[in-house]
């Protein structure tokens, strides 16, 4: 926390600089029957040492529970150096480094996060990130639609039901037809493309956990000339499974060194191929040399942004979420690749181990007998939900609510944060 209150002469030098006497002139503005005439009852003012016991006291009051809900958002360990480095100044203020000559430090974090983007994805080119995985989803979508010249947007509905909104909101706005195929066993598989087809989009691992093969879609996509996208939720998954065959990759970043933190905020990320370069959203930081010969860094193809095209550009977007971008950079800088891929690994053996043992029990019986990763789809007993949450645990998501035909399913998630006395303390709760 920041304690630094400005003192008693701060407060005269600075009334002093606005020719003003005390602080109520400040608001003489005001009609005076606004004006708050009583001390409110808040107590007096405590020291850092009173005020740092007093949030111990009430924080102790929480009851943190190990979470078993995925579903789009994950808790991973993050390195305490990640938010020491996003809390620096120059990142900390992250509005777009227009100014070159005083932006280098934040330009090439930008381009690093960029790179790292790329090597996870197997594309040539990234943007400097999204604001989250549905709009990334969306507007990957619109930019195949400029591609293609195509307005049919294939999705199944193994896709997650937020980022299935999200799209049809853009696809509404857009005058593009959202075409939603059904699925019976948990895959894309009955996606075919047309003519007609503008995008196909396949999420690996998708909202049931499922690990699609996306490359026989895609390679049925690519000879009817649509353009193949493959999207994630759990980006930590790039570290064990390999990037599928896309045109375009774009996901959510949030579990790239961002915590849960009720929902956000975090990131999406957007890459592709070189040669559709001129057709993506957002910024996009290049390297270059300065007139001395010196590596530099600047923003690049900006003639397709907002600030320039206005109406015309490729997107809206804007300042972007380039704080939690430069998070993820720090994160997969600190636990480099071997720590990434033993992330993505202790995830999927913690789940493999969690669902294996959740199947032994009478009544639990797994919905797709499919390859996933760290999330798997049961079908439960009734009263599972209030014996989890009687064991000191978080549920896994009901997809009921989203999915009416999948009633009583529980979806679970596991990450390398989960221990093995909390993976069998919750299968004995479940017995």
């Amino acid at each position: 926390m920041r304690y630094t209150p400005s003192s008693q002469d701060e407060r005269h030098q600075m009334l002093e600089f606005l020719g003003l006497k005390e602080t109520d002139d400040l608001y003489s503005d005001l009609p005076e029957e606004v004006l708050l005439c009583n001390s409110l009852k808040i107590g007096n003012g405590m020291s850092e040492q009173e005020l740092a016991s007093h949030i111990k006291s009430v924080a102790s009051q929480n009851k943190i529970k190990t979470s078993f809900l995925g579903a789009g958002y994950y808790r991973h360990y993050i390195p305490s150096a990640v938010n020491h480095i996003t809390l620096r100044s120059e990142f900390y203020t992250a509005y777009t480094p227009y100014q070159a000559e005083v932006s280098q430090g934040v330009l090439q974090a930008l381009f690093e996060y960029q790179s790292t983007i790329c090597e996870l994805t197997g594309q040539e080119v990234s943007n400097a990130s999204m604001y989250d995985g549905s709009t990334a989803l969306a507007e990957a979508c619109v930019m195949a639609h400029r591609i293609t010249k195509r307005d049919e947007i294939l999705v199944s509905e193994t896709l997650h039901p937020h980022y299935l909104r999200v799209l049809k909101t853009y696809c509404n706005a857009g005058d593009l037809k959202l075409s939603i195929v059904g699925s019976e066993d948990g895959t894309s598989e009955n996606i075919m493309a047309s003519d007609k087809t503008a995008a196909v989009v396949v999420q690996t691992p998708n909202f049931f956990g499922v690990i699609e093969e996306s490359d026989t879609i895609f390679e049925m996509a690519k000879k009817k000339g649509a353009v193949s996208i493959a999207c994630t939720t759990e980006a930590t998954s790039l570290g064990l499974i390999e990037p599928a065959h896309a045109d375009i990759t774009c996901g959510e970043g949030q579990a790239l060194g961002n915590p849960v933190s009720f929902g956000g905020p975090a990131f999406g990320f957007l890459a592709t191929k070189m040669e559709y370069v001129r057709q993506m959203p957002g910024r996009l930081v290049g390297e270059t040399v300065d007139s001395d010969g010196k590596r530099a860094y600047a923003l690049t193809l900006q003639a397709r942004e907002q600030h320039i095209r206005r109406e015309k550009a490729t997107s809206n977007i804007c300042t972007s979420q380039s704080l939690c971008a430069i998070a993820a950079t720090a994160y997969l800088a600190l636990i480099g690749p071997k720590g990434f891929r033993n992330t993505a690994l202790n995830s999927h053996k913690n789940a493999v181990y969690l669902c294996e043992k959740i199947s032994e029990i009478d009544g639990f019986e797994r919905v797709f007998d499919k390859p996933f990763y760290n999330e798997f789809l049961l079908k439960c007993p009734k009263g599972t939900y209030d014996k989890i949450i009687k064991a000191g645990f978080e549920p896994g998501y009901d997809v009921s609510k989203d999915r009416v035909n999948l009633g009583g399913c529980m979806l679970f998630a596991s990450t390398e944060l989960h221990t093995k006395d909390e993976l069998d303390t919750l299968v004995e709760a479940l017995k």
